[in-house]
């Protein structure tokens, strides 16, 4: 389950609709009823905090959100998308990370998924991070 605070319109997550979760995208926040609209691939709907969950940040989510990886010789791991930076301390350990977008350095932000990471990139660069649409 999410925090109804920590989510924001734009922000990706997993819904779950009588036993099926989909990936989604929130689209509207009811705060008098503490519910999100998500719009998934099969229709837009108003969930509960409780039929929500974080998408993990990994490679694959990293990815399809246009992020590059590059391995440095150092064995730390580095993602770019455009000047925005996240850096691996050790490869696949995304538990804890730096990131810096300009002058903005943030060392071991307490992020662990793919909506908190659009949150402080949003806070960071001024401009949603959304899938990368192919």
């Amino acid at each position: 389950m999410i925090k109804f605070n920590d989510i924001k319109v734009g922000d990706l997550l997993f819904a779950e609709y009588e036993g099926k979760t989909r990936e989604g995208e929130v689209t509207g926040l009811n705060g008098d009823e503490k519910q999100v609209r998500v719009e998934t691939e099969v229709q837009e709907f108003w969930y509960e905090t409780e039929d929500l969950q974080p998408i993990p940040i990994n490679d694959e989510s990293l990815a399809a959100l246009g992020f590059t990886k590059e391995s440095l010789p150092d064995a730390t791991v580095k993602y770019k998308k455009e000047s925005f930076r996240i850096l691996l301390h050790k490869a696949n350990d995304f538990s804890h990370f730096d990131m810096w977008y300009r002058e903005d350095k943030r060392h071991h932000p307490d992020v662990h998924y793919i909506h908190q990471l659009q949150n402080h990139y949003l806070d960071m660069t001024k401009v949603h991070l959304t899938k990368e649409h192919v």
